[in-house]
């Protein structure tokens, strides 16, 4: 009873034609799973290769010798290559004037700028340095919210200058370089910032105008030095006029300083050089 032919069952009472369709059928039925299997195979590479050519794509755009945004020319020997790199972080912990500065050059030259959290930011001040103001968009007082409205600006502004109100992680950072590696644009902070590309401070200062008491501040003679990341660049110092009489942020000229015998900048007249035996 467990011969072949006495296990046709429900396959012997087909018609010979219902025999005869059935392998086409089966082959239908398996042909149709293998183009699925396929059509799921051609998707996940596309996926992966959409993904790869995006990460190419981040790669190249944070190139050193990406194309950056013009600056002062005051602050040019202090970043890398002269300019604000696209996709750069800058922290500026203490002086608005000089954050306000670093956004002069691109605004002059076209591009949008915002300035989020900083309400001590004036709008003369700003017209003053040289900042066109129909190109400006102000966020005073963004609250608790002011890194998803600084990651907003970072849409339409290609320099966004913001006050860090409270912790900033790790992961918003990269989150926010990201976006602005996408947008051509940059971020200065006004504050520390975690893993800035350049720190620039105010190491020292001195104002004149005061006499015997009296008058009125004309200028005030700064040492900005500049930081790498993680210590990556040797610092750089330069002497500016921040603000310079006139109100214009401009490089200061070294001063020259008068020895006796009639020289300057440290050599004195009445010496001369002499012949020393080795």
């Amino acid at each position: 009873m467990f011969e072949y032919e006495g296990m046709q069952t429900a396959t012997a009472l087909r018609s010979p034609g219902d025999r005869a369709e059935r392998p086409g059928r089966r082959d239908a039925a398996v042909s149709g799973v293998g183009a699925a299997d396929h059509v799921r195979d051609a998707r996940a590479a596309l996926d992966r290769i959409t993904s790869l050519r995006s990460r190419v794509d981040d790669m190249q755009s944070t190139r050193v010798d990406t194309a950056g945004l013009p600056t002062a020319a005051a602050l040019e020997p202090l970043l890398p290559g002269g300019a604000i790199r696209v996709g750069g972080t800058y922290a500026v912990p203490e002086s608005v004037l000089l954050a306000m500065t670093m956004l002069q050059a691109a605004s002059a030259a076209g591009a949008w700028c915002a300035v989020v959290g900083v309400p001590s930011f004036g709008i003369e001040a700003a017209a003053a340095a040289g900042i066109d103001l129909e190109r400006l968009v102000l966020v005073p007082d963004p609250g608790d919210q002011w890194l998803a409205v600084t990651a907003a600006m970072a849409d339409v502004a290609q320099i966004v200058l913001t006050r860090p109100l409270g912790r900033v992680v790790p992961g918003d950072v990269a989150r926010l370089s990201a976006r602005l590696r996408q947008r051509g644009g940059a971020l200065v902070a006004l504050g520390s910032w975690p893993g800035a590309d350049v720190t620039l401070r105010v190491t020292s200062s001195t104002w004149s105008g005061i006499g015997q008491g009296h008058g009125h501040l004309t200028e005030r003679r700064a040492t900005v030095t500049a930081t790498g990341r993680a210590g990556a660049v040797r610092p750089l110092s330069a002497e500016l006029l921040l603000p310079a009489a006139d109100g214009v942020v401009r490089t200061a000229v070294p001063v020259p300083v008068a020895l006796p015998g009639g020289g300057e900048h440290g050599v004195r007249g009445d010496l001369r050089p002499v012949a020393v035996a080795s």
